[in-house]
């Protein structure tokens, strides 16, 4: 079957069924910390992204913490991906962690990706077939990583990206943990909000388990912009801020960047 190019960074789950034989596609099970079994469901022929284990650095202090463009880039190649494959992302929660894996493919150069809107849950309230995982192994893909550094930035640049009057920083998580009401639920870190940034709780762009029309979510981003030119998405741990990146994405907005430490790094190395 011929190729189904990308449009956009978001597809829907009839577009994912009815392109489902489509020459050089790949599905990606981005599904967070998942066990991957006999008993675990999938999209027929979906392959399992695995940001903790696989495509984060796990020698790191914080968690799901970006891998080397080695790593990165060995790990799509063991998954078969190739430099003219398409790739869509679900995970299990509607938009979730598949957002990470789409920013991470974007951030090592591959560009030809999209979110499946809604994920596995909109899947199956289609009805459409699901299967059950089988142990698989893939012809080497040819990928060749291209670290894109500025779409990503650590503990010193979001320091200096903080000051800068063009930049704006904005933090995914919920607006009880954002005004310090609520205690983080990693243990033992402290409350707080990195200076100078606004809320924008990732739940706020969903409508159930699929993102809000693109309309709505402009609306969203325009009262909350005010002329800035430059966005940085920071959250608990680098997951969601994601998402807030392929909503503005969605919505045309550029020069976006993710906090990748996000606030577990920010409130551990400060005080």
């Amino acid at each position: 079957m011929k190729k189904s190019p990308l449009y956009s960074s978001l597809v829907s789950v009839e577009w994912l069924n009815e392109n489902s034989n489509a020459l050089n596609l790949i599905v990606l099970d981005a599904t967070i910390n998942k066990v991957v079994d006999s008993n675990s469901i999938r999209i027929p022929n979906a392959r399992f992204f695995d940001i903790k284990q696989k495509f984060s650095d796990v020698s790191a202090p914080f968690p799901s913490t970006l891998p080397s463009k080695e790593q990165f880039q060995t790990e799509a190649q063991n998954l078969g991906i190739n430099q003219d494959s398409t790739i869509v992302v679900y995970d299990d929660k509607g938009i979730y962690s598949s957002a990470r894996a789409w920013w991470l493919l974007k951030t090592f150069g591959f560009n030809n990706v999209a979110v499946l809107d809604g994920g596995l849950p909109e899947w199956q309230n289609k009805n459409f077939r699901v299967e059950k995982y089988t142990t698989e192994s893939y012809t080497q893909g040819n990928f060749e990583a291209n670290f894109i550094s500025e779409l990503m930035t650590n503990f010193k640049g979001v320091n200096e990206l903080r000051k800068d009057s063009n930049t704006l920083i904005i933090d995914a998580r919920s607006e009880a943990r954002f005004q310090c009401k609520v205690d983080e639920p990693r243990e033992g870190l402290r409350r707080g909000t990195i200076p100078n940034s606004k809320n924008l709780p990732y739940t706020m762009l969903l409508n159930g388990y699929k993102l809000k029309p693109k309309a709505e979510l402009s609306v969203i981003f325009d009262k909350l912009v005010e002329g800035k030119a430059k966005f940085v998405f920071s959250c608990g741990s680098g997951i969601t801020a994601c998402i807030l990146a392929l909503a503005a994405s969605l919505c045309n907005y550029n020069n976006l960047i993710v906090y990748d430490g996000s606030w577990t790094e920010y409130g551990t190395l400060t005080e």
